[in-house]
C-alpha cells in the first residue's frame, strides 16, 4: 500500500487525505456543519456509514447543505 496522500474533491475544491481516509475524515477537512447531507460519486451516504465509507483516489465528494426560505 502506498503513503501517496488520496486526491479527492469536496464541493470542487481539490483536498488531500491519507490513504485509507474514509467519508468521516473528509467531512472534518471541508469544516462543514450539520446539517449537510453528503454523496459520494453521486451516491448518496447515510450519515451512519461516513466513518465506514473508505475513499478512493479522485473520488468527487458532495456535501450539501439545505437551503431555507422559498
Amino acid at each position: 500500500m502506498s503513503d501517496t496522500p488520496l486526491q479527492v474533491l469536496i464541493n470542487q475544491a481539490p483536498h488531500s487525505l491519507p490513504q485509507g481516509a474514509t467519508l468521516a475524515d473528509a467531512v472534518a477537512a471541508s469544516g462543514i456543519q450539520p446539517p449537510f447531507a453528503a454523496a459520494v460519486n453521486l451516491q448518496f451516504v447515510p450519515r451512519g456509514q461516513y466513518a465506514g465509507h473508505a475513499l478512493a483516489d479522485h473520488d468527487k465528494i458532495e456535501l450539501i447543505s439545505p437551503i431555507t426560505g422559498g
